[in-house]
């Protein structure tokens, strides 16, 4: 499903523990048979204030995930433009077929603040508790590295430049 129109529209599907978490509708900005980008309004109804951003209605959420990799990246600006952030969700490599992507969240984030100053893991507590090590130690594996090398990105610059790569 690749080299699709720009102008197409797809639903996101957000999927926790075998459970939609979340579907809504995103432009399609690219689809090159490894990574999609999207881009979305903030799909919540209402605020959602983490302590460190808050996620509030006029966001907009440019969406990248990769079919090759246990991670999404979602750079976050307020309806201005302003950057708040990116929000990067450890998952299992994203599915596309012809309902539209599937995303499924394997419980640990990472923030990185517009200004890169901020790096803060989340939900560890949560993955921990997932038991995902227990039922697949495979994938838990690759959820753990794949949030070192998201933090090690943030860190190094390296998130911009992944992002840019087309």
């Amino acid at each position: 499903m690749s080299g699709s129109s720009a102008a197409e529209t797809v639903r996101v599907r957000l999927v926790k523990a075998g459970r939609e978490k979340i579907a809504y509708p995103a432009r399609l900005l690219h689809d090159d048979g490894t990574r999609v980008a999207v881009r979305a309004a903030w799909a919540g109804a209402d605020v959602r204030d983490f302590g460190f951003v808050r996620f509030e209605p006029g966001d907009v959420f440019t969406e990248y995930y990769w079919r090759d990799r246990w991670y999404a990246v979602k750079e976050v600006r307020a309806g201005d433009g302003t950057l708040k952030g990116w929000y990067c969700d450890v998952t299992r490599p994203v599915v596309r077929d012809s309902a539209g992507l599937v995303s499924e969240d394997l419980d640990l984030d990472l923030w990185v603040s517009g200004d890169g100053a901020e790096v803060i893991r989340l939900d560890e507590d949560e993955f921990a508790a997932s038991g995902l090590a227990g039922r697949d130690p495979g994938a838990a594996r690759a959820a753990t590295r794949a949030l070192d090398d998201l933090e090690s990105l943030a860190r190094g610059a390296g998130l911009a430049t992944l992002l840019a790569a087309a």
